[in-house]
């Protein structure tokens, strides 16, 4: 019959070893501190501390990690390789763990909640559908502040490190774990100023379309894109006259010349965009003489935020909103 060895009969790798004991795991806390900050004094200060208590909590964690996390470098500190490739990592477990130790709640008290939601969109999102989240969430929670900020790149880093709850756009190099829902199709349009020649010789053909300057809008400096492509494939090029960083700053310039703007159909605030669409008193809108895809804009977020309750009831009121300006 096999018997199991007696521990004196253990060979030396399986001999229990002393230092393999769990490590404090009130250090996870101070590490994120200390790595967000590269700092003992702003760590210090961040988690209640003196710098004297925070110098000795550093001395544990380098003990710990077996790295030396921060050095210095000149009048301040830096970060070593090692530090800087688990600063993400600690960042999303430090989290974690405060979301597993707050008190869990069935219900989400709406009318008492006090919280700071930070938004990134572009301009256009945000001349369009602010003002209709804004009045939905005060509507049901006036304590809810919606902090919209501007997308300049396509990142998941702001998702990553918590400085942003939701990002809105069109779905970019955002990494595998970003949780994504679509929120409505979008599509290109020509809007041109209000008696624009364009616009009164009946339907805009490409080779009319082609024939006036065009303004385009891109925050990476791009002159070109898909509907260049549709008319190349006809034999076609427009004249690219401006580039400007914005769809509202596209419209304002063709507002005042007889430059072409092209811009999501959802900055002009409508479902749909017919062959001539008055927009507002100044501008027309038409639709493109050249086929192009249309795009979908999604809302994403982090997968840490997925079962909170406050996030959930934010991501449910951007989509109701959303839906009711444009369709899926």
């Amino acid at each position: 019959m096999h018997r199991c060895p007696a521990p004196a009969a253990l060979s030396h790798g399986a001999v229990l070893r002393s230092d393999m004991a769990e490590p404090d795991l009130n250090l996870l806390i101070a590490l994120d501190a200390l790595l967000a900050g590269a700092s003992v004094a702003g760590a210090a200060r961040r988690l209640g501390l003196s710098e004297s208590a925070m110098s000795r909590t550093l001395t544990r964690l380098r003990a710990a990690t077996g790295d030396p996390l921060l050095v210095r470098a000149g009048r301040q500190m830096v970060l070593t390789p090692y530090a800087e490739a688990i600063r993400e990592r600690t960042r999303n477990a430090a989290q974690e763990a405060r979301a597993v130790l707050r008190p869990s709640t069935a219900e989400l008290d709406l009318p008492t909640l006090q919280r700071t939601f930070t938004i990134r969109a572009n301009d256009g999102f945000v001349e369009v559908f602010a003002s209709p989240l804004i009045a939905a969430a005060t509507a049901v929670a006036p304590g809810v502040c919606l902090r919209f900020a501007p997308k300049l790149a396509k990142t998941a880093a702001h998702l990553r490190d918590g400085s942003a709850d939701l990002e809105i756009g069109v779905l970019g190099e955002m990494g595998p774990e970003v949780r994504i829902q679509a929120l409505f199709r979008d599509r290109f349009v020509g809007v041109v100023r209000s008696g624009h020649p364009l616009t009164l010789d009946g339907p805009v053909s490409a080779e009319r379309y082609v024939a006036f300057g065009h303004v385009v809008a891109s925050r990476r400096g791009r002159a070109t894109g898909p509907v260049d492509e549709a008319l190349a494939a006809s034999g076609l090029e427009r004249t690219i006259v401006a580039v400007v960083p914005g769809f509202s700053a596209a419209l304002a310039v063709a507002r005042t010349s007889d430059l072409i703007a092209l811009v999501p159909a959802s900055v002009l605030g409508s479902q749909t965009a017919p062959q001539s669409h008055a927009v507002g008193v100044a501008m027309h809108a038409f639709e493109l003489p050249v086929a192009t895809e249309g795009i979908t804009v999604s809302q994403m977020w982090h997968p840490r935020l997925e079962a909170e309750l406050a996030h959930r009831w934010l991501r449910q009121l951007v989509l109701s909103v959303c839906r009711e300006q444009m369709p899926l």
